[in-house]
C-alpha cells in the first residue's frame, strides 16, 4: 500500500478537503507543532489502494532574508544590501517548526499531494513544501511520478473530487516570480527604508513613525494619495452661474428645466441670458423623444471590485474585507477570493450555485423565479486564467457568519444573482423647450422591467418627477426664470475604492497585495482614514512624496513598478530569465539609491519646515552620564533620548511608558537609569540608557534592560534579581520587578510571561540561597501585619517561589498585556536573546525547571 501525503495551505482547508475526500471517515491528530492537525484515511490513488495523511502548513514555510550580519542597521551600508548582501530562506514562524513537521509526515512517503492555494504565492509555497519533504520521501522507482498538484477554486465536494481526479505538476515559473519580486521587495525596501529612517530620526524629533520606510508598491500608492491633497490645496474656486427655469404644465405642477448651456463664468453674460428669457411669456416644445434604453447587469465579481465596494459600501477596509472573504472561502461558502477573472467559464454550473440560494428568506422569491423562467448568461468578462469569479459555493445566515462576515457574504450572493438576472429596462423621455433663443431640456425615466435591479436595490432608477404628455409646439406658461450664481468645488480626498481603481489601472501591486500595501501607508502614518474611508496625508506622507518628487519622481510614480510587475508576469509565463530580470531591476534602483543618497539635502530642505529638530523636541528627564545634564525624552514615534550637549541620541523599548527610575545611576557609565513599563497589567524593568545602545558585556545584545544585565554586583541585575528560569521559554529568566510593591510579581526577560505573587507584603528580596529542589533562587518575604497569610501571625518566610508549601498557593502566573503584538516578548513576533547556560554571573547555577513547576503553575493559568 502507497502512502500519500497531502499538504494544503491552512488548517481549517486541510481538514475540510480531507472530510471531502474519505467522506468523513477519517482519524485525527495533532502534529508535534501543535498548530497544524494530520487527518489520516484508506482509499485509492491512481487506481492503487493508498493511506493518506493530510496536513496543512500556515501560510509560508520560509521568508526571505538576509544573512545575519546584513541585519545589522549600524554595521552595514545599505547601498551593499542591492548586490553584496548575501540572502537565505529562514523559516517564516520558527515556533512553528514547519520544516521539521512536514519531514516528520513526510518520512516514508512514496507520493506527495499539494493543495495549496491556485495562485502564484500558493505555487511558491509548493516549492518550499517540497523542498523540506522531498529529502525524507521515499524515491521514486525508475521514472515513477511522485509530485502532484491539486488545482481547485471552491471548497465543494464537486471541485474537490473533480481536482482530485485531475492532478497536474506544480508551476516553477510562477514560483520563482514570487522569489523575484520577494528579493526586490527585500533588498530595495530594506536599502531605501534603512538609510532614510536612520537618516531623518536622526535630526527631527517629531516624525511620529517608528519607520520611515520606502517600498516600490508602497511608495506609488502612497504618490496617488499626495497627488490629490496637492489638487485640493491647489485649487481656486471660481464663480460660475447658471440659467434655471421652472415652466407649470398644469396649474398645481412645476417643471424644473436645465439649460442647454450648462453655466457661463462671466456674470454680464449670464445677466444677458436672463434678460433675454425673462421676455418671453411661454415655453415652446421643440422636440419630444422616447427611448428604451437599459442598464446593464453588473459582470461577475473579482477581488478589486469586491475590495472596492467593501470600503465604499460597507465600510471595510481592503486588509479587513480580503481577511473575512479568506475566512468565508476555507469555511466552504465562497469560492476563492483571490482572482483577477470576472468571466464565468462555459461549463460552470451556475444554476446548482443559485438552487444553494433558494430558500434564503432575503431573496428565495427572485431565486426561484430565474429557475422556473430560465437564468441569464453573465456577461462575458475578462479572463484572466487564474480562477473563476468570486461566487457564493454554500447557503448561509446571518446567525452563522454574523457581523462582517455576513455582510461581506450577502453582497457577494446579491452580486452573483444580478449576473444571472435580466438587465434593468426602462423608458427614457427627453423634452426640448425654447424659451426665447435659448434652449432647455427635460429628462424623465420610467422603469419599465427591473431586472437585476430587484436584487441590488440602490443600483435601482431613481424616481423622478414625471413628465406631462406633450407634443412638438405645445406651450406652457414660465412660472419662473432666475440666475443661480455657484462656485467650482475642489476634489475631495482619495476614498479607499479610488485608490485601488488607480492601483489596478497603473499596475501596482496585485490583486493580493493591494490591501497590504494600503494598510502600510495607514500603518507608517503616511495618511489617516477620515469619515467615508477616505485617505488624508499627514505631513509627514506629503513630505516624503514630494520629496522623492524632487530628486528622482520615478521613485514614486507608477511607471517604473508597473514595468518591473509586466516583467515578474513574464518569468510566470516563462518568457523572461528569473536571474536577468533581478539583476537589470537592481541595477536600476542600487544607481537611483546613489542618487538619492547624494541628493538627501533636497528631501531635508522640505523636512525642516515641517518638523522640529531634536534639540528642540521633547522634555527633560534623566541626565546624560557624560555631560550631566539633563536629556530630553522624545515621545513621538520612536521614543528616544537625546543629549543636545553632546549631540547623541539613545533609543528606548517601544509601545510602553518611561519615567525616571528613583534618579538612581548605572555603576558602570553614570547615567540615570529609567523604567520601561507597558502598564498595570503588563511588564515593567529599568534600563540604562547607554548600556541599552551600547551592550557593556560580550554575552549581552543592544536592546537589553537591566533585567537581561548581567553585571555581578548592580542591584539591579539579572545576577541580583533572576529567581528562576522561565516556566515557558526556553531562554528566559523570571527577574523579581522590584517596583511592582504591594502588588508584587516577576517576569519573564524573554517573553511575555508574568507571575503575580506575595500581594501586601512590606518588602520581596531574592536571597543568595538557592532551592535544593530546583535550584532557583530563594526570595525572604516580609508580610503586612495585618493581612499576612502565613501561619500563627508570622510575617516573615524565606523559601522558593515554586517548591515551598507555604508560597505554592499565593503564586498566579499570567500573560503580560502588550499594547502591540509586535513589541519583543509579545505573543506576536518574539525575538529570543538567548543568554545561553551553565553558571549565572555572581557563582549561581542557572535555576533548572523542576518536573512539575508547569503543572504547579497550571491551575493558576489565566
Amino acid at each position: 500500500m502507497r502512502t500519500v501525503l497531502m499538504v494544503a495551505e491552512k488548517p481549517s482547508l486541510a481538514q475540510s478537503i480531507a472530510k471531502i475526500l474519505s467522506r468523513g471517515n477519517m482519524s485525527s491528530r495533532k502534529g508535534l507543532n501543535g498548530a497544524c492537525s494530520v487527518h489520516e484515511y484508506t482509499g485509492s490513488f491512481l487506481g492503487q489502494s493508498a493511506h493518506f495523511k493530510m496536513t496543512s502548513v500556515c501560510g509560508h514555510v520560509m521568508t526571505l532574508d538576509f544573512i545575519g550580519k546584513y541585519n545589522s542597521w549600524d554595521k552595514v551600508d545599505p547601498a551593499e544590501l542591492f548586490s553584496k548582501a548575501p540572502t537565505e530562506k529562514k523559516e517564516a514562524n520558527p515556533k512553528l517548526t514547519m520544516v521539521k513537521f512536514l519531514q516528520v509526515e513526510g518520512r516514508g512517503c512514496d507520493c506527495i499531494v499539494l493543495w495549496l492555494d491556485c495562485d502564484k504565492e500558493g505555487e511558491n509555497i509548493c516549492f518550499e513544501v517540497l523542498d523540506a519533504v522531498l529529502p525524507v520521501m521515499n524515491k521514486p522507482r525508475g521514472t515513477e511520478r511522485t509530485i502532484y498538484r491539486a488545482k481547485f477554486s471552491s471548497i465543494t465536494d464537486t471541485d474537490i473530487c473533480n481536482a482530485m481526479n485531475h492532478l497536474g505538476e506544480p508551476n516553477r515559473n510562477e514560483a520563482l516570480s514570487v522569489d523575484a519580486r520577494q528579493e526586490l521587495d527585500l533588498r530595495i525596501g530594506c536599502a531605501f527604508t534603512r538609510f532614510q529612517t536612520k537618516y531623518f530620526q536622526g535630526k527631527y524629533g517629531n516624525l511620529d513613525s517608528s519607520l520611515i520606510s520606502f517600498g516600490p508598491c508602497q511608495t506609488p500608492t502612497l504618490g496617488f494619495c499626495v497627488e490629490r491633497h496637492d489638487k485640493i490645496q491647489s485649487f481656486k474656486p471660481e464663480t460660475y452661474w447658471v440659467l434655471q427655469a421652472k415652466v407649470n404644465p398644469e396649474k398645481e405642477s412645476s417643471l424644473t428645466l436645465d439649460w442647454d448651456r450648462v453655466r457661463v463664468f462671466d456674470r454680464e453674460v449670464a445677466q444677458m441670458f436672463l434678460n433675454i428669457t425673462k421676455m418671453a411669456k411661454e415655453a415652446k416644445v421643440e422636440s419630444v423623444s422616447k427611448k428604451e434604453k437599459v442598464k446593464q447587469r453588473p459582470l461577475a465579481l473579482n477581488t478589486v471590485e469586491m475590495l472596492r465596494v467593501a470600503s465604499a459600501a460597507l465600510g471595510m477596509g481592503p486588509q479587513h474585507a480580503m481577511q473575512i472573504a479568506e475566512r468565508l472561502y476555507t469555511q466552504g461558502y465562497i469560492s476563492y477570493p483571490r482572482t483577477e477573472t470576472t468571466h464565468y467559464p462555459e461549463n460552470f454550473d451556475l444554476k446548482g450555485c443559485l438552487r444553494q440560494q433558494a430558500n434564503n428568506p432575503y431573496w428565495a422569491e427572485t431565486v426561484k423565479v430565474l429557475l422556473s423562467e430560465g437564468i441569464n448568461r453573465p456577461r462575458k468578462g475578462h479572463d484572466a486564467g487564474d480562477h473563476p469569479p468570486i461566487t457564493p459555493m454554500r447557503a448561509a445566515t446571518e446567525a452563522e457568519l454574523g457581523g462582517d462576515g455576513w455582510r461581506l457574504y450577502e453582497y457577494i450572493t446579491r452580486h452573483f444573482i444580478a449576473t444571472v438576472s435580466a438587465d434593468c429596462k426602462y423608458l427614457q423621455t427627453t423634452i426640448s423647450f425654447s424659451i426665447g433663443p435659448e434652449r432647455f431640456t427635460c429628462v424623465g425615466k420610467v422603469v419599465t422591467s427591473p431586472g437585476f435591479t430587484e436584487i441590488m436595490p440602490w443600483h435601482s432608477i431613481p424616481l423622478e418627477e414625471s413628465l406631462p404628455h406633450c407634443e412638438k409646439g405645445d406651450l406652457f406658461p414660465i412660472g419662473e426664470i432666475k440666475l443661480l450664481e455657484k462656485q467650482t468645488s475642489p476634489p475631495d480626498y482619495l476614498t479607499e475604492a479610488e485608490l485601488i481603481t488607480l492601483m489596478e489601472k497603473h499596475g501596482i501591486g496585485t490583486d493580493a497585495s493591494i490591501p497590504v500595501h494600503i494598510n502600510n501607508i495607514c500603518q507608517r502614518n503616511y495618511v489617516t482614514v477620515e469619515s467615508g474611508r477616505r485617505l488624508k496625508p499627514t505631513n509627514l506622507g506629503i513630505v516624503l512624496v514630494h520629496g522623492y518628487y524632487k530628486i528622482d519622481a520615478e521613485l514614486v510614480l507608477p511607471t517604473i513598478r508597473s514595468a518591473v510587475e509586466k516583467q515578474l508576469n513574464l518569468i510566470a509565463l516563462g518568457k523572461a530569465n528569473y536571474h536577468q530580470v533581478l539583476e537589470h531591476t537592481l541595477d536600476i534602483f542600487k544607481r537611483k539609491f546613489h542618487y538619492f543618497v547624494d541628493s538627501i539635502a533636497g528631501m531635508d530642505e522640505l523636512m525642516e519646515v515641517s518638523f522640529s529638530p531634536l534639540a528642540a523636541t521633547g522634555k527633560p528627564l534623566s541626565r546624560c552620564g557624560k555631560c550631566h545634564r539633563f536629556m530630553k525624552y522624545i515621545q513621538a514615534k520612536p521614543s528616544r533620548l537625546h543629549c543636545s550637549h553632546c549631540d547623541d541620541t539613545y533609543s528606548l523599548p517601544q509601545n510602553g511608558t518611561i519615567k525616571l527610575y528613583k534618579e538612581l545611576r548605572c555603576p558602570l557609565d553614570d547615567f540615570e537609569l529609567v523604567l520601561w513599563s507597558s502598564g498595570s497589567r503588563g511588564k515593567s524593568y529599568p534600563l540604562c540608557p547607554y548600556c541599552y545602545n551600547h551592550p557593556p558585556f560580550r554575552d549581552m545584545k543592544k536592546g537589553m534592560g537591566c533585567n537581561e544585565c548581567t553585571h555581578p554586583t548592580c542591584q539591579h541585575s539579572l545576577s541580583m534579581l533572576g529567581i528562576g528560569q522561565c516556566v515557558e521559554c526556553e531562554n528566559g529568566v523570571l527577574v523579581l520587578d522590584s517596583t511592582s510593591g504591594p502588588k508584587w510579581k516577576m517576569a519573564c526577560n524573554k517573553c511575555n510571561v508574568v507571575v503575580h505573587f506575595f500581594e501586601n507584603a512590606h518588602k520581596v528580596r531574592v536571597s543568595p540561597e538557592t532551592c535544593d529542589l530546583c535550584e532557583a533562587a530563594l526570595v525572604d518575604v516580609d508580610f503586612n501585619k495585618a493581612k499576612s497569610p502565613l501561619p500563627g501571625d508570622e510575617t516573615q518566610h524565606s523559601g522558593c517561589v515554586f517548591c515551598d508549601p507555604v508560597f505554592q498557593d499565593l503564586v498566579e502566573l499570567k500573560h503580560a498585556a502588550m499594547r502591540h503584538p509586535m513589541h519583543r516578548g509579545g505573543q506576536g513576533k518574539r525575538q529570543g536573546r538567548g543568554r545561553g547556560k551553565g553558571r549565572r554571573p555572581g557563582g549561581r547555577l542557572n535555576p533548572k525547571k523542576p518536573k512539575d513547576k508547569m503543572a504547579a503553575l497550571a491551575a493558576y493559568f489565566v
